[in-house]
């Protein structure tokens, strides 16, 4: 069940990476750092520091050699690693996505 919940995250965030009009891949990612600093000035109201953090945390577990699952436990210790990496890469994905389209918006709301 968990791998098919991953998958179709995995699938939900391809679509959403490649639907027409939506940032792509290269925007959000560039999103990212000018997202980090306005969440942490408080002038992103679309996300927390709370899920700052949460994903802050999914990076260290990421790289961490110490993990809630042994990776010598190769089917489980690595799938574990995985579903992190899947659930990092789609919130980071999906939250650059919007943190773009509030830019866009936010630059057309100011009068020129």
């Amino acid at each position: 069940m968990a791998k098919a919940a991953r998958a179709a995250q995995a699938w939900k965030t391809y679509r959403n990476v490649s639907k027409p009009g939506s940032p792509g891949l290269g925007a959000r990612l560039r999103a990212l750092p000018r997202m980090i600093g306005a969440v942490m000035r408080g002038q992103y109201p679309g996300m927390s520091k709370g899920k700052l953090t949460m994903m802050g945390l999914g990076v260290l577990y990421i790289i961490s050699p110490i993990d809630v699952i042994p990776d010598f436990l190769v089917l489980i210790g690595v799938a574990d690693d995985f579903g992190v990496f899947l659930w990092l890469m789609s919130s980071l994905l999906g939250e650059g996505g919007r943190y773009v389209d509030w830019e866009r918006d936010r630059v057309r709301a100011v009068p020129s």
